[in-house]
C-alpha cells in the first residue's frame, strides 16, 4: 500500500455510498492504519448525486479538505457517468471502480479518455443474489478493497463480521447476507482490458 490512498465515492442519496465510505475507513482503522472517511454535504435527498471520501494512510493525515485528484473513484450508481464528470482529477495510476453492466466501449466513451484502470461490477446482481434487494453499498465496499488492496481479502473479511455483529445486532438476520455479499463481490470484479 502506498503511503496515502485516497478515494472519491459518486452515488446517490440513499444507496449507502456514505455508509461505505465510513465503514472502509473503520476497517483500515482496524488493520492499523490512519483513516479520513466523511460526505461532502450539500441539498442531500433520496435520489440526488452524493459525494463521499476516503483518506487510508500509513502515516497520520494532516490533509483536512475534498479530495480533487484521486487514486481511485467508486461510482456506485452508473446513471451518474453521463451527468457528472467522475474522473475529474482521477490519477491515471489510479483506478475507477464502476457498478454497471455497460459494454466496454461504452464506459471508454463515456469516461472521456480516461486511460487509467476501469474495473466493473454487477452490484445490482451480488446484491440481489445474496441478500433479496438491491443494496449496492456493501459489494461496491468488496470492489474498492479488491482492487485498492488496502488490506487482504481475508482482513476485510474478518473485521467485516465483527462490523457487521455489531452494526446489525439487533438485526442479526442480514448479517449472513451481507458476508456472502462481500464474498461474492470480491470474485465479481472485472477489469475492463
Amino acid at each position: 500500500m502506498e503511503d496515502l490512498i485516497e478515494i472519491r465515492w459518486h452515488g446517490r442519496g440513499g444507496q449507502g455510498a456514505k455508509t461505505a465510505s465510513l465503514l472502509l475507513a473503520d476497517a483500515a482503522f482496524n488493520t492499523g492504519k490512519y483513516i479520513q472517511g466523511f460526505p461532502e454535504y450539500g441539498p442531500e435527498r433520496m435520489g440526488a448525486p452524493i459525494t463521499a471520501y476516503n483518506r487510508i494512510s500509513t502515516y497520520p493525515i494532516t490533509i483536512h479538505s475534498n479530495i480533487y485528484y484521486p487514486d481511485y473513484v467508486v461510482v456506485v450508481d452508473d446513471t451518474l457517468l453521463e451527468s457528472v464528470d467522475v474522473t475529474a482529477g482521477l490519477k491515471e495510476t489510479g483506478a475507477i471502480v464502476i457498478n454497471t453492466t455497460k459494454s466496454a466501449d461504452y464506459l471508454k466513451n463515456v469516461l472521456k479518455g480516461y486511460s487509467g484502470s476501469i474495473y466493473t461490477i454487477d452490484a445490482r446482481k451480488v446484491s440481489m443474489e445474496t441478500l433479496g434487494k438491491y443494496f449496492p453499498n456493501t459489494p461496491m465496499l468488496a470492489a474498492i478493497v479488491k482492487v485498492s488492496k488496502i488490506m487482504t481479502d481475508e482482513e476485510f473479511i474478518n473485521d467485516m463480521k465483527g462490523s457487521f455483529k455489531h452494526k446489525f445486532a439487533k438485526k442479526p438476520e442480514v448479517i449472513d447476507g451481507n458476508m456472502k455479499a462481500i464474498e461474492m463481490a470480491l470474485k465479481e470484479v472485472n477489469k475492463i482490458q
